[in-house]
Formats: structure tokens, sequence, C-alpha cells
């Protein structure tokens, strides 16, 4: 059966600073001269995977949004996308709690400048990385989005959360920064659906992360791998603890798995 393999970006294709080891692209590139699949699987939107190393490594196709958007050569196979009316009371209800959201969809993201300044880092992240295809909020008719992120201004967000809950699951990375998913979402969901499209074996899977936001995608693959630089909740499911980014982790991880 032919093998898939999913990957989230950061802190696992690369750092900070957008370094990709050497290892990861000969590894990948050998999987698919091998005959396997490789898919990026990220939390990020598709508008917001760009980056021309990155994509110039190769994949077969991506799972962006946490699985509200799936693609396979370029080709658009599922997509969920907001309502406009769901992005309406999203932004009045995120607004009256103190959240400043930045909505994310396939060809754009949607902040509003007064919201992010030159000089707050959310903000300067994505405008450094997309500033091309960035829009505000304010003044759209129609803002094409699969999910959002808040930067949080409150002590107590739960609040917002209780209002929002019945339209989004809530991925809190940092008390100042959460993504809200839509229902029935995630990354899991984006692997579960490849396969249902390809009709593939989701034994024959394997899931490469390093953080929370994988969580859900290590123990939905039929194989999970966990960068030695990931968090002790990560390296607590995963079936193999590979080495840091740095030493070759993706790498040794294939060798280990025979996929190279």
């Amino acid at each position: 059966m032919k093998k898939i393999a999913f990957f989230d970006i950061d802190g696992t294709l690369w750092d900070n600073k957008n370094f990709i080891p050497p290892s990861t692209i000969e590894a990948i590139r050998k999987f698919r001269k091998n005959g396997g699949l490789a898919f990026i699987n990220s939390g990020r939107a598709r508008a917001y995977i760009v980056n021309p190393d990155l994509l110039g490594i190769g994949f077969d196709g991506l799972v962006c949004g946490c699985g509200t958007h799936i693609e396979l050569n370029n080709e658009i196979l599922y997509q969920h996308l907001l309502s406009q009316d769901e992005v309406n009371y999203t932004t009045k209800i995120v607004r009256q709690n103190q959240f400043r959201p930045i909505y994310e969809g396939p060809n754009h993201l949607y902040l509003d400048e007064e919201e992010f300044p030159v000089g707050e880092p959310f903000g300067d992240k994505i405008r450094r990385e997309i500033s091309d295809t960035l829009l505000t909020i304010t003044g759209q008719n129609e803002i094409e989005a699969n999910k959002l992120s808040c930067a949080i201004d409150t002590p107590d967000p739960n609040t917002c959360f209780r209002q929002l809950g019945h339209l989004y699951t809530f991925i809190i990375h940092t008390s100042t920064v959460v993504e809200m998913v839509p229902k029935g979402h995630s990354k899991a969901t984006g692997i579960q659906k490849v396969c249902e499209l390809l009709g593939a074996d989701i034994k024959d899977t394997y899931a490469f992360g390093d953080s929370e936001n994988d969580l859900e995608m290590l123990k939905a693959a039929g194989h999970s791998i966990v960068m030695g630089n990931g968090t002790d909740r990560a390296k607590a499911v995963a079936s193999y603890v590979t080495d840091d980014l740095y030493s070759d982790g993706i790498y040794n991880a294939m060798k280990y798995y025979s996929l190279i």
C-alpha cells in the first residue's frame, strides 16, 4: 500500500527563522521517489503557505487551516469556508471581549492595521511573510476565511470561548494567542479526509510534529513521529521520538521506518 506522510511546518520542517535542514529536504524527496506521498499538514491557512523554499521541497499535497482546505497536485479537493454571517458574528463577539482577530483563508489573510501596528510581533510576522495578499477586515463585503486566530488582550478569555463554543474548537497557544477552528475540523480530520479521498488506509500514514497543536494529528495517524525538540505532551503520544530538527530528525525517522 502507498505510504502517506504528513508534516507540520513550524518546529518540524523549519525553525523560527525559516531554516530547513538539508537532510529534511533530502529525506522528503527520497520518500517521494520511493513512491510515497508527502503532505504539509498545518494550522496555517493556504494563503499563509507561500514560502518558495518550503514549497520547493516538493509536496504532493497540502492540508491547510487545520483540515479546512485540502489540495492534491495543486487541485483543491476539499474546502470549508466560514459563512459571512459567521464572520460578522465572530468579529462582533471577539472584539467585545478584547480579542483582535486575524481571518485566514485560501487566498488572503485579513487584519485591521490599527489592531496590529508596526512593532507588534504577531502582525509584523504576517506582514513580513505575506504582505502582498494581506487585506483589511473593515470594509470587506465578503471575507473568504477557513478559520481565524486572535491576539487576546483580556485576562479572562473564557467568556468569549463560551459565546463562540458552538462554532469553534479553540487551540490555545499562549495566554495571548488562540486559534479558532470550525467545529469538526482539525489536523486529524485532514488526515482522515485525505485517506478517504485517496482510498488509502490510515494505518499507512505517518505524521511528523512537535507541539500541542499536533496532538490530534499524532493520535490519528498510523505512525506518529515527534521531533526531539518537541513538547513533552507531544512526545507522550508518539509512536517514535526522533532527533531534533537540527540533528536530522526527519531523515532519521524515515530511515527508522524504512521509508527511505
